[in-house]
């Protein structure tokens, strides 16, 4: 692009003046890829429209929520209906109960608490697991995001099994000291973290397909053995679904799996779009929650009447499966595409509607954030502004994984490999 600036240019050039980095989350700076980031206008279906009239493909999907695409009509009806009744009560209202059905009966869950995010639930999951142990230690795995409540903001230090560091200026040590961080799927650190913490880990967390850095597929051996410790020693286990809920069918990623953990976080999918998080599992957790227990959790816009609409919306129309079939067809159609293509630069790890690009074949797509290769992230750099120049839209960094939604085409995919490729 040359001669005077676009839209987005102008736009975040204002935005810098007015916010950190010009943002309202930090990924969307473009930090990792270059240039400018790109300010969308409208969106509808699989596709968007940026400031200057631009179209994109778009396979960030707002990073996961948009499963049925931008604008869905029978999403964007319900949200309609809802706010014409009224965009807030602070009081019950019958959308709560239709939603918890819903999420309730996916998960074979007893109980489910309504909030605002995903990092949200992650801290309210955490609180229960500490009320419920008596204990304040949680373990995490490095390689797996969880928002970024203070206790999640670590990284592992040297050795096999570390207590965690401050990953963020703000976190206290004495909070950071409290995470206990463990490699990804291996069997002997796993042993070996529960049998020097397990009878202070209040909590195990996970996610089950981590998929905020990279795609990093675990074998189920290892979650079964997580499960087997965690019950073994007391503590909590977490599955993180705010990425997975609802992506591979009408349940969670444990169901696929065949483990299942005591609480599951919730994001994305459940708002259809808007701001919706959850946390659902075990009655006799859950109702440690304030009313009924003494562990305290509140928030003015939990449970929204309208945001909770678009959740309704949207998981009732996966309930019907239809959604998912187009979505196995799709990631069929990408996998049969890119078979065709000879010495391609770069391997394609999917997972049902999730695929991530990884730009390097000297070895198998890592399975451990610490094993992706500069290689890899640099060849994903330098060819991200080319894929903007194509109209295909991806989220601007490498260890972020792809979306495909139920409205996207072939004909979509098809733009999203010779984007890729290069042709």
């Amino acid at each position: 692009m040359s001669g005077s600036p676009g839209a987005s240019e102008r736009l975040f050039a204002r935005a810098r003046t007015l916010m950190p980095g010009g943002v309202s989350s930090p990924v969307r700076a473009f930090g990792s890829v270059g240039g400018t980031p790109r300010y969308f206008s409208r969106g509808e279906g699989g596709v968007a429209w940026d400031e200057d009239g631009r179209r994109y493909v778009d396979f960030c999907m707002a990073w996961g929520p948009l499963i049925l695409g931008h604008a869905h009509p029978v999403v964007i009806d319900a949200v309609m209906k809802a706010a014409r009744d009224g965009l807030a009560f602070g009081t019950c209202h019958r959308h709560e109960l239709t939603l918890a059905d819903l999420v309730l009966e996916a998960f074979a869950a007893e109980r489910v608490r309504f909030v605002v995010s995903g990092t949200e639930a992650v801290m309210t999951a955490l609180r229960i697991a500490r009320s419920h142990t008596g204990r304040k230690r949680t373990l995490k795995f490095s390689g797996c995001f969880h928002g970024h409540a203070d206790a999640m903001l670590v990284k592992a230090g040297s050795g096999v099994v570390t207590l965690g560091l401050a990953d963020s200026e703000g976190v206290n040590a004495s909070i950071a000291q409290d995470t206990v961080v463990a490699p990804l799927g291996d069997l002997e650190a796993l042993e070996a973290v529960f049998a020097e913490h397990g009878p202070t880990l209040a909590a195990a967390i996970v996610e089950p397909l981590p998929a905020n850095n990279g795609l990093l597929v675990q074998e189920v051996r290892w979650l079964e053995r997580l499960r087997a410790l965690a019950t073994q020693h007391g503590a909590v286990l977490i599955f993180d679904e705010v990425i997975n809920g609802f992506r591979f069918g009408f349940h969670g990623y444990g169901q696929v799996v065949g483990v299942k953990p005591d609480l599951t976080t919730l994001g994305k999918i459940i708002g259809g779009g808007l701001p919706v998080g959850a946390i659902v599992g075990k009655g006799e957790l859950l109702d440690r929650l304030a009313p009924a227990g003494k562990t305290y959790q509140a928030g003015t816009m939990a449970g929204n009447p309208v945001a909770l609409a678009s959740g309704i919306a949207t998981l009732s129309l996966l309930k019907t499966g239809e959604p998912y079939e187009v979505l196995e067809k799709l990631g069929a159609e990408l996998d049969a595409q890119l078979a065709k293509k000879k010495d391609l630069p770069f391997q394609v790890k999917r997972v049902g509607s999730l695929f991530w690009p990884y730009f390097d074949r000297s070895g198998p797509v890592p399975t451990q954030a610490e094993r992706i290769t500069p290689v890899a992230v640099n060849g994903f750099k330098s060819r991200y502004q080319g894929w903007l120049e194509r109209g295909v839209y991806l989220p601007p960094s490498a260890y972020e994984v792809g979306f495909l939604s139920s409205a996207h085409t072939t004909e979509h995919v098809t733009a999203l490999v010779d984007a890729l490729t290069g042709n």
